[in-house]
């Protein structure tokens, strides 16, 4: 009997060719004789990641991807943080791992010990000497697959009810999970074939944990460099404290609080009133700074930053400071005169699509006094038009909200000493488990669908196909002013994916199959899978998270 063959296209070099059915990746990408710059780690078959151990039964599409691509840097990260977790249980009795967040281009994580000491200097040396035998071995990843009632009760065996709590919110009758050497480990992401693929990590002390750096996107073979950001440490640490109080880490502690009657209410109220809490608290640090005219909120796309500025402004009446709002968006230059990009396409993102002359003239004109006949952009013509004079009060204080507040560039004819700076992002502190962290990224991009779709008439796959751009612009534009801020603020909410969930689903859902954003689509519903909704009549109108679902009575 002949064999039958599959047609595999591989994206990568544009053939076309049959193989043996049952072929595996890796055959075919040795076969297909491809030389990239740096080791493929995994592919996209008709846009969904997979490991390189996949077989082909049928005909596919197929792309390897190595860490420069975002599908193949999730790859290793989460390879190497399931060698990290079986280094752990071999050489600590007792103890685990716990990855918690990105931070400074790179992982905070914290090996958790029985008499809850921090790690020690020694420990982490042999720690990283057990990573590296791990490695040298080059062990094999095996993907298993059982009924997930099954795994369920045998990470429950194994001490990991964080999994186990996962796996119940889990609607599949079965569930794919890595074994490694002796351990079994539960992931979101595929792994790479062996550890011996995990060529280049660091471990260093971080806090009462440790970083675990990673190599850098662009040059793979050198780590990203440490990016100190001991402001966001400390929105994360402080998270901890209520973690402590509510017994609230995981996915799963919140699906269980959405199952129970009147719980979800309750989480919601709670940290309602820990956001307002912090927004009065920015109040208060403004009014006790004597001489502030000028309010700067800046954040990445997504973050919150028009409902934050609208509660701060409230905040600010009741702390006795009149608030007046400045958009920067009414100082762009005339759209004939918009900077090009590298892409030779209109640079909308860069400070000098801005009228920064005009703005700093305006706002010091503001601040003494003077009637100023206010700038207004026509976005339909692409033109600044003049409607509104506005003359302020003595002691009234602007408030500019816009993706360059923080950038010293756009207010440099302004006193340093009169300025108040505020950086909103979402700095999502729950994860899935304890091996299984949550992008702040994809907590903005979620947000960011959502919106689009409901008040820009923007699809998923428009949106997804932008946020590329979008991140590089913030990297450039956001990120390096985030440590000039005097107050940092943390628009992220613990249930905001359980309240998400059952809008962003249906959008997400219209992706095509065929189009390479889906495979960002696909990643994301398959995170989605694992959260439990909640009734979102229980969110008040005044909640950050109404700017994207809709509803926000600060739009009235």
């Amino acid at each position: 009997m002949a064999t039958q063959n599959v047609f595999v296209y591989c994206r990568n070099n544009g053939n076309i060719k049959s193989y043996p059915i049952g072929t595996s990746l890796i055959e075919i990408m040795q076969d297909q004789q491809l030389q990239p710059d740096y080791p493929y780690l995994a592919a996209l078959v008709n846009n969904r990641t997979v490991s390189l151990d996949y077989c082909v039964y049928k005909s596919k599409n197929v792309e390897f991807v190595n860490y420069t691509s975002l599908f193949g840097k999730r790859v290793y990260v989460h390879s190497l943080v399931t060698v990290i977790g079986k280094a752990v249980d071999d050489i600590f009795e007792g103890a685990f791992l716990r990855v918690e967040h990105p931070i400074s281009n790179g992982f905070f994580c914290r090996v958790v010990f029985a008499d809850k000491h921090y790690i020690t200097l020694q420990e982490i040396s042999l720690l990283k000497s057990r990573v590296h035998e791990i490695i040298d071995t080059n062990l094999p990843f095996f993907s298993e697959e059982r009924e997930t009632n099954q795994a369920v009760e045998s990470f429950r065996k194994r001490g990991k009810n964080d999994v186990a709590g996962l796996l119940e919110s889990w609607a599949e009758p079965y569930t794919t999970y890595y074994r490694l050497g002796n351990m079994v480990e539960f992931c979101t992401s595929d792994l790479v074939p062996s550890t011996g693929y995990l060529s280049l990590f660091d471990i260093l002390p971080y806090g009462d944990g440790i970083l675990l750096r990673v190599p850098n996107m662009k040059c793979p073979e050198k780590l990203s460099e440490i990016l100190p950001q001991p402001q966001i440490m400390d929105i994360f640490n402080e998270f901890d404290k209520w973690s402590d109080i509510t017994n609230i880490r995981t996915i799963s502690d919140i699906n269980k609080m959405c199952a129970e009657k009147g719980k979800a209410g309750l989480l919601i109220k709670v940290f309602e009133a820990l956001h307002e809490k912090k927004v009065s608290q920015i109040a208060d640090q403004i009014k006790e700074r004597e001489g502030v005219r000028l309010v700067l909120i800046a954040g990445p796309s997504s973050s919150g930053k028009t409902t934050l500025s609208k509660r701060l402004s409230i905040q600010m009446l009741a702390a006795g400071i009149l608030p007046f709002a400045v958009s920067t968006d009414d100082y762009f230059v005339d759209r004939e005169q918009t900077p090009i990009g590298e892409d030779g396409k209109p640079d909308f993102e860069t400070i000098e699509a801005m009228d920064l002359k005009l703005f700093n003239k305006q706002l010091k004109q503001l601040m003494s006094g003077e009637e100023v006949l206010l700038s207004k952009y026509d976005f339909i013509k692409g033109k600044k038009v003049f409607t509104e004079k506005v003359k302020l009060p003595q002691n009234a204080v602007l408030v500019v909200e816009g993706i360059h507040a923080l950038n010293p560039e756009l207010t440099k004819e302004i006193d340093d000493a009169l300025k108040f700076k505020v950086y909103v992002s979402a700095l999502t502190t729950i994860t899935l488990d304890n091996h299984n962290w949550i992008s702040t990224a994809d907590t903005r991009l979620l947000r960011r669908i959502l919106r689009d779709s409901k008040y820009r008439g923007y699809s998923a796959q428009k949106t997804i196909a932008q946020w590329p751009s979008v991140r590089n612009g913030e990297r450039k534009w956001i990120f390096p002013f985030a440590s000039m801020a005097d107050a940092v603020f943390n628009s992220a909410l613990p249930f905001e994916f359980s309240a998400l969930k059952n809008l962003v689903v249906p959008v997400l859902l219209q992706v095509p199959k065929n189009c390479d954003e889906y495979a960002e689509s696909y990643r994301l519903l398959k995170f989605l899978r694992y959260i439990s909704p909640i009734a979102n009549e229980e969110i008040p109108s005044t909640s950050l998270l109404c700017e994207f679902m809709g509803g926000s009575s600060f739009n009235n």
